[in-house]
């Protein structure tokens, strides 16, 4: 038996292996063919020598890329025409080659098409937009490009733009025409429909433009390289990704929880990133310079010459003001009386406590019962008190024992997962020492990882929530409780569907010691896969909840099982565990009834009536004539206004935080970060699918018990 500390221990060495043997390749060569030609090479080699079940880099496999990637730059079939792929079709058979050594040409040859067609799209849609559209003309559009080929010719071209362009149009159009019909009685909604449609182009004109000026800002050699990169890592499996160093820290910083920076929250707003708010304690608040609604012109680091951020989106400009802790960022800042000034600030760190576990008690009848929000397994390795779900988690509970609560819900909706190491722990605070999950390599060979640490620190009534976006980490832990019959789990039909691990590689030379970062980023390398302890694989089929709750995104296509690039499913023995023994409720008894029970509930099925409804029209085409739109338009607005209203409740449930936590809530000193974590409290007490959980856990609390000794 393998444990969970030995395998990260192996898994450190690989790394090391694998930095030193690209370092030790790169010699003193700075020329950036070069260095991209070796960092392709590494790569391919990485995931050829790694990768849990490659795909052979061949001929079949450079066609796939070379499909791919154009697709990546042009989803939906508007940028490029038939004869730019023609054009690009000698390259179809030697990407392997490149990946393989040859000298790069396809990715380079892209860019240059690529740049020419975005200059085009720029100078057409100025044209377009400069003339009213006929709503009245019977003609419908297809939005997905997977349904498309290549336009023909440029008259195929322009006029797939006209219809792109005048669907993005009509529904500005339609949205201020539902507000004249609702404000018939104010005068400021009184306008002719002609007006109406003109500002409707102005609009889209202002967001087409600020898209494309940003994609010429931002599509960079290096950015369109990197896509590149991640194309061929994607086609391994979707969760294999090459991450440039800016990307890596951004990785790493939702990971762990911190993050070094200026400490303010960033909005865009009329074109402009402007300061929404100073976090107080950060940096730029002792800074004392840096105000709420200063406008962010350009971004240096320290000495550097500035980038001018003009067409960037927030998460662009958040990348270039973050950095290493005690680096200077120099920020080029317009104030409101339109002085323009450079901040000099040096980062500090920056928690977001708000990514972290967090509790509140649901008061029903006279049974307090505790409710957990977990949004990730996140961990923070790189410091010796970083941030660990599993801490974390414990500290809740903690809090909800000393509160008397009889039960506890675990919220992992929407948890794409973390740490491996962490949810063996977590999973450990419930069932006690044990095995968790097994894991196996490419060579077949299988692994049982357990939590030998501690006894289980919570023994009372437990449901897991989950849903389509809960995922990985999350379905390790879903399965562990379901296997042991420690808890039932609660949700829409299955949870995602990733029965994969990963690890994070990193190439290139080290920019410091303590981090772990390099030069040129890391790979995140899928290694190996996860097996739940009755030994069949959550890959593609994810978790099936014990209690059936129908969602909004049930039926949609965003699953595991949708990619076509994802790993198959498939088993392996069990392995050996015993079931939960403790003094619990008759489990089987209880799924019975409250599925039967669901089943019969007017509003989850009418949910379901619904989102398969809107599932089924979702890939339709779009009709661009105004009387058909609206007709569609209502069916649509009607159907997603009764899905929201059913799910939330009439009459908010009593929720209140713990005397812990008080202060947080109410006395924090950052004003707007306590005004956040009310509104979530808000936001939960409605939730029709935490009320139905709720009382779930109410029904296993009063239910007759099956006392088993050990």
């Amino acid at each position: 038996m393998k444990s969970t500390k030995g395998l990260m221990l192996s898994a450190v060495i690989l790394f090391g292996c694998l930095f030193f043997a690209f370092t030790k390749n790169s010699g003193h060569e700075t020329n950036y063919i070069n260095q991209k030609q070796k960092l392709l090479t590494t790569i391919g080699n990485l995931l050829e020598e790694q990768h849990y079940s490659p795909k052979t880099i061949n001929d079949a496999f450079s066609k796939q890329v070379f499909k791919k990637y154009l697709e990546e730059l042009d989803a939906d079939k508007t940028l490029f025409l038939q004869s730019d792929v023609n054009s690009l079709k000698k390259y179809e058979t030697t990407i392997d080659d490149e990946i393989h050594g040859a000298d790069i040409k396809f990715e380079p040859a892209v860019k240059q098409v690529y740049d020419k067609r975005i200059a085009d799209v720029m100078t057409l849609y100025k044209e377009i937009l400069a003339n009213p559209f006929d709503f009245k003309v019977d003609e419908s559009i297809v939005i997905d490009g997977d349904k498309l080929n290549y336009a023909a010719n440029e008259t195929e071209w322009k006029d797939r733009w006209r219809k792109k362009l005048k669907y993005y149009t009509l529904e500005r159009y339609y949205d201020m025409l539902e507000q004249k019909e609702k404000n018939k009685k104010d005068t400021a909604f009184d306008k002719p429909d002609a007006q109406l449609e003109k500002e409707a182009r102005d609009k889209i004109f202002k967001v087409v433009d600020k898209v494309y000026t940003r994609y010429k800002v931002t599509n960079t050699e290096d950015e369109l390289f990197n896509k590149f990169v991640n194309t061929i890592t994607n086609l391994m499996d979707p969760h294999s990704d090459y991450f440039p160093p800016i990307e890596k820290r951004a990785f790493d910083e939702m990971m762990s929880g911190h993050f070094y920076g200026i400490g303010a929250l960033l909005t865009e707003a009329d074109g402009f990133i402007k300061i929404a708010s100073i976090s107080p304690g950060g940096a730029a608040w002792k800074n004392r310079e840096l105000m709420a609604n200063d406008i962010i012109l350009k971004v240096a680091q320290g000495s550097a010459e500035p980038v001018d951020i003009a067409g960037y989106d927030t998460q662009d400009a958040v990348k270039l003001i973050r950095g290493g802790k005690g680096t200077e960022v120099k920020l080029t800042i317009k104030k409101q009386d339109g002085t323009v000034k450079v901040i000099s600030i040096i980062r500090d760190e920056v928690v977001l406590d708000e990514a972290f576990a967090r509790s509140a008690i649901v008061k029903n009848g006279n049974d307090k019962i505790g409710y957990i929000f977990l949004p990730d397994f996140y961990a923070d390795f790189e410091k010796p008190n970083g941030a660990r779900c599993s801490q974390d988690v414990e500290k809740e509970i903690e809090k909800l024992k000393a509160e008397d609560v009889k039960g506890i819900v675990l919220d992992l909706r929407m948890n794409g997962g973390g740490s491996l190491y962490e949810v063996v722990q977590m999973v450990g605070m419930f069932v006690g020492r044990g095995p968790v999950v097994q894991v196996r390599d490419r060579n077949g060979k299988s692994a049982v990882l357990s939590d030998n640490d501690h006894p289980a620190i919570y023994n009372g009534p437990l449901a897991v929530m989950v849903n389509e976006g809960s995922a990985s980490a999350s379905e390790i832990f879903a399965a562990a409780i379901q296997d042991y019959k420690r808890g039932v789990i609660i949700g829409s039909t299955s949870t995602y569907g990733k029965g994969t691990v990963q690890k994070n590689v990193p190439i290139g030379k080290a920019l410091d010691f303590f981090s772990g970062r390099t030069e040129f980023g890391a790979v995140k390398l899928t290694f190996q896969k996860f097996y739940r302890l009755n030994g069949g694989s959550t890959q593609l089929k994810g978790v099936v909840p014990d209690i059936i709750l129908p969602d909004y995104y049930d039926f949609m296509k965003i699953r595991e099982k949708d990619n076509p690039d994802a790993l198959p499913w498939d088993d392996i023995a069990k392995s050996s565990y015993q079931t939960w023994q403790n003094t619990s409720a008759d489990f089987d008894n209880i799924i019975k009834k409250e599925n039967d029970e669901i089943n019969k509930n007017l509003n989850f099925n009418l949910i379901k009536e619904n989102t398969q409804w809107l599932s089924k029209n979702m890939d339709s085409p779009v009709d661009l004539s105004l009387e058909k739109y609206k007709q569609t338009q209502s069916l649509i607005h009607s159907t997603n206004a009764q899905i929201t209203k059913l799910s939330k409740l009439p009459a908010e449930m009593d929720i209140e935080v713990s005397r812990f936590d008080k202060d947080k809530f109410y006395n924090n000193p950052d004003k707007g970060k306590g005004e956040r974590y009310q509104r979530w409290l808000k936001d939960i007490k409605s939730d029709l699918y935490i009320n139905q959980t709720i009382k779930i856990v109410s029904d296993m609390i009063t239910a007759p018990v099956n006392t088993v000794s050990k």
